[in-house]
C-alpha cells in the first residue's frame, strides 16, 4: 500500500507539469505536501521550490510556517545546495522580520560553516522550530559525519560527541558503526587515512612544433 507521501507525490507531479505549475489555486495542495514531507521524513525539492515561487508571485499568500518547514527540509539534504536555493527565493523582508525564518537561516549558516557545537547549542534554545520535522537531527548528524569523514584522519571521541550534539556520548558508537570508524585505547577514533586516498598522477603535456610556431607568430 502506497504511503500518503507517495500518493501526494504522484498528484503533485501532475500539478507541476505545464502552465498549472504556478497557479495559486494549487498552493493549498502543495502546502499540505510540504507538511507530509516533514511528518514522513520524505523530501521533494522541486515541489518546495514551486511553493516558494508561488509566494514570490503572490505575496499575500505567504506562510511563515510552511516556509520554515521548507528551509528545515533543505537543511536535511546538506551538503547539497538546496538550502541556498530556497533562501534565495525568500524575500529579504521575511528573512529579517519573521523570527522563525531568521533563526533557521542562522542555524543553516552555522551548519554550512561547520560550527557544529554552536549549532546544537542554538537548536537547544529553539527546539520548537523542529517540532513535526521527523528525522531532522539524524539527517544533520549524517551531514556532520560526512564532513568529519573528509576532514579528519583521527578525532577524539569527546570532540566527535560534541560535534554530533551528543555530549552524554549515547549515540557516538552507533554512528561509528554506521561509518566503519574504530576507536583505540586512548579514546582516539580512526576515521580515514587521507594519505591513502591521494593518488599522484603524472601529467605529460605534448606540444608539437606547429603549435609553438603559431603561438610565437601571434606574440610578435
Amino acid at each position: 500500500m502506497a504511503s500518503s507521501f507517495e500518493q501526494m507525490r504522484a498528484n503533485v507531479g501532475k500539478l507541476l507539469r505545464g502552465i498549472d505549475r504556478y497557479n495559486p489555486e494549487n498552493l493549498a495542495t502543495l502546502e499540505r505536501y510540504v507538511e507530509t514531507q516533514a511528518k514522513e521524513n520524505a523530501y521533494d525539492l522541486e515541489a518546495n521550490l514551486a511553493v516558494l515561487k508561488l509566494y514570490q508571485f503572490n505575496p499575500a499568500y505567504f506562510q511563515t510556517t510552511v516556509t520554515s518547514q521548507i528551509l528545515l527540509k533543505a537543511l536535511t539534504n546538506l551538503p547539497h545546495t538546496d538550502f541556498t536555493l530556497c533562501k534565495c527565493m525568500i524575500d529579504q523582508t521575511h528573512q529579517q522580520e519573521e523570527r522563525p525564518i531568521r533563526q533557521i537561516l542562522y542555524l543553516g549558516n552555522l551548519l554550512e560553516t561547520c560550527h557544529f557545537q554552536a549549532f546544537w547549542s542554538s537548536l537547544e534554545e529553539n527546539r520548537e522550530l523542529i517540532d513535526g520535522i521527523t528525522g531532522f537531527e539524524d539527517s544533520v548528524r549524517k551531514f556532520i559525519c560526512h564532513v568529519v569523514g573528509i576532514t579528519y584522519q583521527n578525532i577524539e571521541r569527546r570532540l566527535l560527541a560534541e560535534m554530533l550534539g551528543d555530549p552524554l556520548d549515547t549515540q557516538v558508537k552507533l554512528w561509528m558503526s554506521k561509518y566503519g570508524w574504530t576507536e583505540n585505547e586512548d579514546g582516539q577514533i580512526f576515521i580515514f587515512n587521507q594519505e591513502e586516498s591521494i593518488k599522484p598522477k603524472n601529467i605529460v603535456e605534448k606540444i608539437d612544433f606547429e603549435s609553438v610556431s603559431s603561438i610565437m607568430a601571434t606574440s610578435q
